[in-house]
Order: structure tokens, then C-alpha cells, then sequence
């Protein structure tokens, strides 16, 4: 590279790892210090923070001076824990990812069976098995061997002393790239189409009671801010792990060599982005965060961290918020049609949620008898 250019692209990789490093801490700040956020929900959010926080801080620097320089001067061994590192924590992200999708899958068809489904041992097992398989795929195969063409460890030859890279067979391109990526893929587009159509269908119902009931006002409830969030979520993440898994299954199948330089590079750097917008996608959109962000943001204005988020009382309302000595409604639809007020609960409450962005409920909403009036 040139110098203005090789200043240009390592001021732009170091705004993204910034950015990274510094929306990843902010989630588990708010998580630890708002107590209304510890939910088992927010617990895989958290997971997920941890584990892109450790690929801003132990990968992406040399990453980024792996490419500005084109040069590994750290020798084979830390080249290769390198890799592994850099395999096992985008792995883990994106099952992190994956299971988040079956949480809300859970938490919006389920609703009244969704303590009996997502219990804390069961979120236990799941992070247990998301650091296991992230560890096969990585530290396993690439310090075996068992992802060269051959039977030697990569990035152990004198002539390769300089140069980093992952080296993929046919086997290993083709598992890894299933198993961590194409298949939760397929999963995550089945399990949030299934939100979508129960929020669709839901929002119809909602209409069709408003308009049944004569009143001028037009329909408030419509599918379109859960169609804006899934489109954003699952946009975010095909967008920016699709390239480079297709490309890594192509090296596997077509040849090692077959892509490399500025393509590759460009294809790495977008998978990583996605580790800079998790905290926008799973934290800025849920109303909650939101909230614990701007005492936060508060708190570090004022020099005190935590008292704020403890004891004060938060500007808007959120779930797990008191009021009138309840716990706190997570939200509530209301509809004048000229007669009364009419209250939205139930698994109605849950698809609310999913419109408003956010992927909390207290338990007091699940228990909610359903209206009357509101038929499922």
C-alpha cells in the first residue's frame, strides 16, 4: 500500500475496532448495572457482548496489522493461536446469534410455556455447547493439521515464516462452513419468519377489532415496525458473514490459493463489522437498553456509576419498572373506540414486544388472563 492509502484503511480499522471495543463494554455495563436487565434473554446478549468484546481486543489488532504491514513477524506458534482464536470467537458470535433467534421464537409462539422452555440451565447448556463446538472447529483441527491438504500443521514451514493465513480443505471448509454458518442460517430465516407472520397475523386481528367497532379513527397497529426489525437483523448478519463463508467454501472446494488479496481481505473485514452493529441490532433496539444507556451516558456525566441505575427512576417506562406497586407492564396497547379502553395482553403483549424492538417480558405479563373480547 501506499502511505495516504495504508493511513486511509488503517484509520477506517481502527474507528471499527473503537467502535467494537466500546459498544460491546457499554452492553455489559448497563446489563450489570441496571438490575431491570438481567433477564435470561439479556444473559445470551451479554454472552454475545463478551465474545465480540474478545475479538476486539485479542484479534482485530493484529488482524489490522496483519493487513496494513502484509507481514507476520510474531512467528508460527502465535500465527496459529491466532487463527484459532480469530475462528473460535466468530463462531462463537454467530451461534450466539443463533440462539438468540430461538429465544424469541420461543418467547413469541410460546408465551405461556416460555418459563417451562427457556429455563436457566437449559440457557447454561446451550452457552456450553455454543464454546464447545466453537473450540472443535478451531483450536482442534487447526493445530492437528486436520485442515491442510496434507498432514502438516499450517504455517510451520521455513518458507512461510512471514505470511498468517488459515489454510481449508475440501472437509474442513465444508463442515465448518455448515455447521456454523449455513445451517443456523437456515434455521434463523425459518425461526424469525415465523415471528413475523404471528406478528402480521396478530396486527390484522387487532385491526379488524378497531375497525368492528365503528370508530373513526384509523388502525394504530400495523406489521411494519417487526417487518423494519427483522429485515434489519437478518440483513446485518447475511450481509456481512454470507461473503466470506461463501468464499471459505470455495477455497475449500475450488483450492486454498483461489482467493486472496484485496477480496479476501474486504470479505474478512465485513464479517467482522458484525461484531461492531450486535450492539445496535440486540441492544439500542430493545427499549430497556435504551434506558440504561442514557443513565449510563447520565451517570458518567455526573461521576457517579451506579447509583443512578440503582435507585433513581428511569424517564420512560420499561419492562420490569414498578407501577402502582405492580411489577412492571411490559406494554399496553390501548384502542378508544368510543366504548373503553381495550388492553392488549397475553401472547398479544409478547408480539407488542417484538414491535416496539425489544425482546424482554416480565413474568407478570405472561400470566395475564386474556381478554374477552380478544379472540386467538
Amino acid at each position: 500500500m501506499d502511505f495516504p492509502l495504508q493511513l486511509l484503511v488503517g484509520s477506517c480499522l481502527a474507528l471499527l475496532i473503537a467502535f467494537t471495543l466500546c459498544g460491546n463494554i457499554v452492553v455489559c455495563l448497563a446489563v450489570t448495572l441496571d438490575r431491570r436487565l438481567r433477564s435470561l434473554t439479556n444473559c445470551i446478549i451479554v454472552s454475545l457482548a463478551i465474545t465480540d468484546l474478545l475479538l476486539a481486543l485479542l484479534v482485530l489488532p493484529f488482524s489490522a496489522f496483519y493487513e496494513l504491514s502484509s507481514e507476520w513477524p510474531f512467528g508460527s506458534t502465535l500465527c496459529n493461536i491466532y487463527l484459532s482464536l480469530d475462528v473460535m470467537l466468530c463462531t462463537a458470535s454467530i451461534l450466539n446469534l443463533f440462539i438468540i433467534s430461538l429465544d424469541r421464537y420461543f418467547a413469541v409462539t410460546a408465551p405461556l410455556r416460555y418459563q417451562q422452555l427457556v429455563t436457566p440451565s437449559r440457557v447454561a447448556v446451550g452457552l456450553v455447547v455454543i464454546w464447545t463446538v466453537s473450540l472443535m472447529v478451531s483450536f482442534l483441527p487447526i493445530h492437528l493439521g486436520w485442515n491442510t491438504n496434507g498432514t502438516a500443521v499450517q504455517n510451520t514451514t521455513p518458507n512461510c515464516t512471514r505470511e498468517c493465513k488459515l489454510e481449508v480443505n475440501s472437509v474442513y471448509g465444508l463442515v465448518d462452513s455448515l455447521l456454523t454458518f449455513y445451517i443456523p442460517l437456515v434455521i434463523m430465516c425459518i425461526t424469525y419468519y415465523r415471528i413475523f407472520k404471528i406478528a402480521r397475523e396478530q396486527a390484522k386481528r387487532i385491526n379488524h377489532t378497531w375497525c368492528s367497532s365503528n370508530s373513526p379513527m384509523p388502525p394504530m397497529v400495523k406489521e411494519h415496525k417487526a417487518t423494519v426489525t427483522l429485515a434489519v437483523v437478518m440483513g446485518a448478519f447475511i450481509i456481512c458473514w454470507f461473503p466470506y463463508f461463501t468464499v471459505f467454501t470455495y477455497r475449500g472446494v475450488r483450492g486454498d490459493s483461489s482467493v486472496k488479496g484485496t477480496p479476501m481481505s474486504i470479505v474478512l473485514w465485513l464479517g467482522y463489522a458484525n461484531s461492531a452493529l450486535n450492539p445496535i441490532l440486540y441492544g439500542t433496539f430493545n427499549r430497556d437498553f435504551r434506558v440504561a444507556y442514557q443513565h449510563l451516558l447520565h451517570c458518567w456525566r455526573t461521576g457517579d456509576p451506579k447509583s443512578s441505575l440503582q435507585k433513581g427512576q428511569p424517564r420512560g417506562r420499561s419492562c420490569g419498572e414498578s407501577l402502582d406497586g405492580q411489577e412492571g407492564k411490559c406494554l399496553k396497547l390501548e384502542m378508544r373506540n368510543g366504548k373503553g379502553i381495550l388492553l392488549a395482553d397475553g401472547a398479544l403483549q409478547r408480539i407488542l414486544v417484538l414491535l416496539r424492538g425489544t425482546c424482554c417480558l416480565p413474568r407478570w405479563c405472561w400470566k395475564r388472563p386474556l381478554p374477552a373480547h380478544v379472540s386467538y
